[in-house]
């Protein structure tokens, strides 16, 4: 059947998300999942990141839903069978707007940002005549609008496919989809290496990973992630196929705990943008020491361990610079009750400092 390319718009009410989506799991993907089912089940994934990107560019048509009409709850509807991560970004998206409580990181996400006009109200979509129809039109798509408007795992699937099924060179891979060599090697040993996660470790599921690639993809770029895992970013496709080698398998398992959560535990790292912090982490022996010998490891208590000493002579730094930019000022103020109130909290904290270094207090009464 020849496939239709027509683009069309929909208000987001209007679509509704596939509970026989294969990504949902093999437990609870089924037509008997609610639509609010579905949607709790998708909130675990990493949605943020197209949240901002539809917040900063809007919902592009070349992203555009494949929709089937089939009968759900006695009516016709539209079923999105292609892009329900889509769909489900703009629900959260629009409730985080609405000011409804979903998770804590969606309300700085959409504090005081504009909203790109009929976001929710003109979604671009292409109806198909059947389930069957989504492979046919998607090969089209791809091979119509191009390999560099896919989504990293998508595009990362499709140049190892290249490589390991057609035999393509980094070089080859580079001249047919017009990208730069780094970038090509870096998507196929970034596929590689979730390839390899799924086939050694038990409990990791390439289904619900997915959906966290870009953080998986992210990370590896830094040298801390690089060096834990004894992993060569540099390597040709015959040495990349097992990115990690045998002797580093164990902290591979770690690294996908702390990437992807595991049933019982959630994920170290709560979405893409903390990817380059926790290469840094692993660069610290400390922080390595810490998050392997503890199931329940925090981001945050992991990095205090690592670099809180930077940071607290970054605060001091700063509040010595903010009193000196005062003293040049305070001789205006000393008549001021509000200014002599401040000046006497700085006064409580500073001996409290003191405090705690009883040899730099000592030094500083025998001066004064």
């Amino acid at each position: 059947m020849r496939v239709k390319t027509e683009l069309q718009y929909a208000m987001l009410e209007d679509l509704y998300l596939d509970a026989r989506n294969p990504r949902l799991g093999r437990h609870q993907k089924g037509a008997s999942l609610s639509q609010k089912e579905i949607l709790e089940i998708m909130g675990k994934w990493d949605l943020d990141e197209l949240a901002i990107s539809y917040l900063e560019n809007g919902f592009w048509r070349h992203e555009a839903l494949l929709v089937v009409k089939e009968e759900l709850d006695g009516e016709q509807r539209f079923v999105v069978v292609a892009g329900n991560r889509r769909v489900a970004a703009l629900i959260y998206l629009r409730q985080a707007i609405s000011g409804e409580e979903i998770f804590k990181e969606w309300g700085p996400l959409v504090e005081n940002k504009s909203i790109p006009e009929k976001l929710f109200e003109k979604i671009p979509y292409i109806q198909i005549h059947s389930r069957q129809e989504v492979e046919s039109f998607q090969a089209f798509h791809h091979d119509v609008t191009g390999i560099k408007q896919w989504f990293p795992a998508q595009k990362s699937e499709y140049i190892a496919k290249l490589i390991d099924e057609q035999g393509m060179s980094y070089e080859d891979v580079r001249r047919m989809i017009g990208s730069d060599i780094s970038r090509v090697r870096y998507h196929y040993i970034s596929y590689r290496l979730f390839l390899q996660m799924d086939d050694v470790l038990e409990d990791f599921s390439a289904a619900d990973a997915e959906f966290r690639f870009i953080t998986m993809s992210l990370s590896i770029q830094t040298l801390g992630v690089q060096k834990y895992l004894d992993l060569d970013i540099f390597a040709e496709p015959d040495d990349a196929k097992t990115p990690v080698p045998k002797h580093r398998l164990g902290a591979l398992a770690n690294f996908a705990r702390w990437l992807f959560g595991t049933q019982q535990h959630p994920p170290l790292l709560i979405g893409s943008r903390n990817a380059d912090d926790f290469g840094r982490l692993l660069e610290n022996s400390q922080a390595v020491q810490y998050l392997e010998n503890n199931k329940h490891a925090r981001f945050d208590v992991a990095w205090q361990l690592a670099y809180g000493n930077e940071e607290i002579i970054r605060l001091i730094g700063e509040a010595h610079n903010k009193i000196a930019i005062s003293l040049s000022h305070i001789h205006h103020y000393k008549d001021s009750p509000e200014v002599q109130r401040a000046v006497e909290k700085l006064a409580i904290n500073s001996k409290e400092l003191l405090s705690q270094f009883p040899s730099i207090r000592a030094e500083f009464l025998e001066d004064n």
